[in-house]
């Protein structure tokens, strides 16, 4: 119920002054039964008094009823209104790619449960944050494809982000193909910034695409590269083989990530490198570039109004209705 009243306003709530007749009118009306008695001639009333039945009980209601009644007819003069307000947003406009590495190493156990499944909720958390930008999703190992394409709608892109699984490419760490997947994504956006946010754990391997060519590429069409290399420093538990059902052979592996190759990259297009060693650090350099990549949003604010008297007219109605009911049904007073 608190809901249902919860955006109404009143546009004569003046008209609630009106209350005040209320307990004016319970005092003339006292008043009134004080000097207008029906006498009646019993030979014994002691019984009387003792004398409680249901029907005596329902009696109690109907100035309770009256009360409410009163209440709504008021609250229906005072014209209760809704709000509906509608927004329109002009965004400045920021399009995104996320480039995700999903090969076998992003399941080393440096980070809890693994460095993939960190990358992907803190991810997520980050295009919970960017309302109103267009973002895409790109990933590699051995070789590259769009996930998502660049869009507004968030829910199916984290869709994609939480089903992210290594092991469906080729294994290996194509990091030039993967940041020319996005690139070529982003060479016919019309937003006045274009993002890219590279994260990797290794070392370029794999793919038929240099980085920095890649690189290039993105600096000539203004696409600006922040780059993320995840891992511990020194050794960490990783996938070393993997068996003939397809399960993964862990054991402690050395981790290599290229950071003077990602910082090349950011350098030349204008972005940053940084390097997260752990699950709050990774969280930091999403919040950094967050805040780095502000969207100007313009914003306006449609108010329409609906009329809600009916709904007070109603309750006013089944209240004298009730009452009604109780006065001449169930309860016949004697005059």
């Amino acid at each position: 119920m608190s809901n249902l009243f919860s955006d109404i306003s009143f546009v004569h709530p003046w008209v609630f002054s009106l209350l005040i007749l209320l307990p004016v009118f319970y005092l003339i009306k006292y008043r009134w039964k004080k000097y207008r008695k029906s006498e009646y001639t019993i030979s014994n009333v002691h019984g009387l008094g003792k004398v409680t039945s249901f029907r005596s009980r329902l009696t109690l209601l109907i100035p309770v009823l009256r009360t409410l009644a009163f209440i709504s007819l008021v609250a229906a003069l005072a014209r209760p209104q809704r709000t509906l307000t509608e927004e329109e947003v002009k965004a400045e406009g920021i399009d995104i790619m996320l480039i995700m590495d999903l090969s076998s190493s992003m399941l080393a156990k440096d980070f809890s449960p693994n460095r993939l499944e960190v990358s992907k909720q803190v991810a997520v958390d980050f295009v919970d944050k960017r309302q109103y930008d267009r973002i895409g999703l790109v990933v590699f190992a051995g070789e590259s494809f769009t996930q998502c394409p660049i869009t507004t709608d968030h829910a199916i892109l984290k869709s994609f982000l939480s089903n992210l699984a290594c092991g469906n490419l080729e294994d290996g760490t194509a990091i030039g193909m993967g940041l020319a997947s996005a690139v070529n994504r982003l060479k016919e956006s019309k937003a006045e910034s274009k993002v890219v946010i590279l994260l990797t754990d290794g070392v370029n391997n794999a793919g038929y695409i240099k980085p920095m060519t890649a690189a290039e590429i993105a600096k000539e069409i203004d696409v600006k590269v922040y780059t993320i290399g995840v891992g511990t420093l020194g050794n960490a538990v990783s996938p070393v083989s993997k068996k003939g059902n397809g399960d993964y052979v862990y054991g402690m592996a050395k981790v290599e990530i290229d950071e003077v190759l990602l910082q090349e990259i950011s350098r030349l297009t204008g972005g940053k490198y940084y390097r997260a060693v752990n699950q709050e650090i990774l969280e930091q350099i999403y919040e950094e570039i967050n805040l780095l990549e502000k969207t100007e949003i313009d914003v306006t604010v449609f108010k329409r109004y609906s009329e809600e008297f009916r709904i007070f007219l109603y309750w006013a109605f089944i209240f004298l209705g009730i009452e009604l009911l109780l006065k001449h049904l169930i309860i016949r007073k004697i005059p």
